[in-house]
């Protein structure tokens, strides 16, 4: 009976964490915003402890703070997080694109060629804007992480900071032209993964994602919250 109640609470917590995950990255709950346990276990009409398992799992992937005797709230990151979280991001992509390219062969450029395709005709359709890669089957990145071949690379950056990088990926909204400067990145970079060369592919996915750190810095006050 223990185990079956167990399932259950596991299954209502899923529900409660993918339901708030959406939320919070579509900007539907607020940096902030409290979250009470009474409040959701009456929404989503479960009991407290599938919230509470729910909230927890939110907090290990950054989305969610929780202070003890305070609750838990949509988490406000600081200038500070932001900067650490593109010092880990930097050193992983390089690392996965010089992964990437030691092991591409004869699908590799015809697979980021279909991508960047799909990629070009969305920037044409906001091109003064960014393109938010929002469907991780078409996300440029963790493409490249799959091609590197290295399964810790890949789950840190899908599961550990992707739904942080989708905030600080829609302050990009407002930066003019950054899609199209973004999409020539990686038109450089996917060329020279496909063509096996280690060393640039590395290169330039590092200055890549100091372009994207340079553009989103701009917009956030020095120690200060993103929100």
């Amino acid at each position: 009976m223990s185990t079956i109640k167990e399932e259950t609470h596991g299954l209502a917590a899923e529900r409660v964490a993918s339901g708030l995950y959406d939320e919070i990255l579509k900007g539907q709950l607020q940096a902030g915003t409290r979250l009470g346990e009474v409040a959701l276990a009456e929404r989503f009409c479960v009991s407290r402890g599938p919230v509470r398992m729910a909230l927890k799992s939110l907090s290990e992937c950054g989305l969610v703070t929780i202070v003890p005797n305070s609750g838990a709230h949509v988490r406000e990151m600081r200038y500070e997080d932001a900067r650490a979280i593109y010092q880990v991001r930097t050193a992983l992509e390089a690392e996965a694109a010089m992964l990437a390219a030691s092991r591409a062969n004869a699908s590799t450029a015809d697979e980021y060629l279909t991508l960047l395709q799909l990629h070009a005709s969305q920037v044409t359709s906001h091109p003064e804007g960014a393109y938010l890669q929002e469907s991780e089957e078409c996300d440029f990145h963790l493409i490249t992480a799959r091609m590197s071949g290295n399964p810790l690379i890949q789950r840190y950056l899908t599961h550990e900071l992707r739904p942080q990088l989708t905030l600080l990926r829609n302050k990009h909204r407002h930066v003019t032209g950054r899609g199209k400067i973004a999409l020539y990145e990686h038109e450089r970079i996917a060329s020279a993964i496909s063509e096996g060369d280690v060393e640039v592919a590395g290169l330039l996915m590092r200055r890549h994602i100091q372009s994207s750190w340079e553009a989103l810095e701009e917009q956030l006050p020095m120690r200060d919250t993103l929100n």
